[in-house]
Order: structure tokens, then sequence, then C-alpha cells
């Protein structure tokens, strides 16, 4: 299969979906973006055409494949926040799992055989043991998790039916932001760490709400894995090249291997800006597991893939220099 090849990038206007289309086009392939936009940003989609509508519509993502002569779908399109997932299952179901049902319909009605799937460790719950492998039992704990694992398997009977090629990556925390400052992370609401981090240390925001300070950790906050969004894109090139070279059907966690906590990001913001951050604690919030930490090994044994911007630091240090404050508590990068 030539490097020339045409991806449809479902989402490929949202926060790693853009910087997937980056390394796309890096790697010598053509992203083509299918975007409803709910919460990506049609300004994020710089490299290739971009098709406006959703997912849920099979004959729209038909004609998406056969018109753009599509070689391998790239699926990042879902809903993704753990606690509306608890609030609000139903959407989670539609748009996860109608959405994913939908595109894996398509996909067979015209003749695309290559499919890159974005999971999640959500799928794996509350783990009994940690680093995470890929054979860990998969128990997720929310609607969110559960509408990813659904998701991977439909794809695994669509590979045992219909002979689909696929890779899933169970990607961890996905942050930061471009280097090369072209893109950043954009959300509204705006619900993850490390921006709102950065929002309070600007003062935007009167503190930082801390969910739970009594889990069995060191300082007693969730400890999670954090993975930059650039080397995310990368491990997803790197999946596509492996799944059209002949590579196999595989899961691989995606993540650095590292573990810090709520309160361990919270002083590296405050070094990063120099700025003080106020806390706020709050109970827990349903569906939080206190620890998430990969095992990558077997990404780098299959893909060769290896982090090289999750450091913390980099992290920290990037998402930081693609945000200007705005009026309000929203940053506009």
């Amino acid at each position: 299969m030539s490097s020339r090849a045409n991806i449809l990038v479902t989402g490929g206007a949202g926060f790693i979906g853009s910087h997937a289309c980056k390394a796309l086009v890096a790697a010598g392939y053509l992203p083509v973006t299918l975007d409803n936009f709910s919460t990506g940003h049609r300004d994020a989609v710089k490299w290739g055409p971009c098709i406006g509508g959703d997912i849920r519509d099979t004959a729209l993502v038909r004609e998406a494949l056969t018109s753009h002569r599509i070689d391998a779908v790239m699926h990042f399109a879902a809903k993704a926040y753990v606690g509306e997932s608890m609030h609000d299952p139903a959407i989670y179901y539609d748009n996860n799992v109608s959405g994913t049902a939908s595109v894996l319909a398509a996909c067979r009605q015209a003749g695309v055989g290559d499919f890159i799937f974005s999971s999640s460790c959500a799928t794996y719950g509350e783990p009994s043991a940690l680093p995470i492998t890929e054979a860990t039992t998969q128990r997720p704990v929310n609607p969110y998790g559960r509408t990813k694992l659904i998701g991977e398997q439909m794809i695994a009977d669509h590979a045992a039916a219909y002979g689909l090629r696929h890779v899933t990556l169970r990607y961890f925390n996905a942050a930061g932001a471009d280097p090369a400052g072209e893109l950043a992370e954009r959300h509204e609401p705006e619900t993850h760490l490390i921006p709102l981090a950065l929002i309070a240390a600007h003062g935007k925001r009167e503190a930082l709400a801390v969910f739970g300070s009594d889990y069995a950790t060191p300082d007693g906050t969730c400890i999670r894995d954090f993975v930059h969004v650039g080397d995310l894109a990368q491990a997803h090139a790197g999946a596509l090249s492996y799944l059209l070279g002949g590579g196999s059907n595989v899961a691989l966690n995606i993540g650095s291997g590292r573990g810090y906590s709520i309160l361990d990001i919270v002083a590296e913001v405050e070094r990063v800006t120099g700025r003080a951050i106020r806390l706020r604690f709050e109970p827990r919030r349903a569906g939080d597991p206190p620890v998430l930490i990969a095992d990558p090994r077997l990404a780098e044994r299959v893909l060769g893939f290896v982090t090289k911007l999750s450091d913390i630091g980099t992290i920290v240090a990037d998402a930081s220099a693609h945000f200007k404050i705005g009026a309000g508590n929203a940053i506009r990068a």
C-alpha cells in the first residue's frame, strides 16, 4: 500500500483528531476529516479536505468513503466526558455505539477494510494490578468506558465475520498541545485538568476543584498517566503504517507508563506559570478510578512506539504556551 493512501478521519476537527491529521500529512497520507463540529473546531482542519456531517448518517459516511477513494478509517468521533456520561448515558450510547455501528456499516458497504479505533483506558475500570497491560480484564465503571468497550467488541465481531483489519488504541490521558503552535486544546466546557489548572493559575477561575482527597494514593488524589497529544498523534500514524503494511489485528495501550497525581499536576502548573493555584476540595466523582497507569511495552514491540514528549514538564509547558487569557473563564487558543 502506498503511503499516499487517503484516510477518513472521523472527529478530525477535535483535539486529538486534528493533531493526528497533522501527523498523517507529515507521514505522507491525505487525511479527509468528517466532523459535525459539536465539539470540534472547523479552523482546526488545516490538512486535507473537510466534510461537515454526523457519523450516524451512514449514507453520508459511505459517500465520503467512495468519493474520496478512502483506503482506511481512523475513528475518533465520540462523546468523551466521564462525568457527563454518568449523568446522561443515553447520549453516549447514541453517539459512541450507534455512531461506531454506522461507520462500520459504511465501511462494509464501501469495501473499506482497514480501521483504526480510538479507544480508552476507561475500558479497564478499576484494575486489580498496575501497570495496566492489554491483558488486564476490562471492567469499565462508567458509561463512557462501557461504550468504548462495546465499540471494541463490535470491531472484533466485524473482523471475525467480515474480515475487517484493525488496530485499537487504548490511550490514557491526552494532554499538552502542538509544539509548533498550530493547534491547541479547546473544549467547551473545559473539563480537563491541565487547562483548568492553567485557567486557575491566571486568576480566571476562583479555584481549581479537586474531586476526592481520600483515595489510597500517596497524597490522596487520583493518579493518571498523561500522554502528550503529539505522541498520541504519532502513535496513530504508526498504527496506520503497521496496518496498511499487513500488520495483524491488535489492541494497544498508548501511555507514558508514568503516573502523576492531581496535586503533582497542580505543582507543575504552578512551577511553569509562576503562579499559585487556589484549590477547592470536593467529594469524589462517580466513575473515577483511583489510579490508571499504562504498561506501554506492547506498543513499543508492535509499532516501535516510544513517547518523546510525555514528561509532565513538556506537557504543561506546551499546554501553557498555547493558551491566552480571554474574557470570563474562557481561554482561547
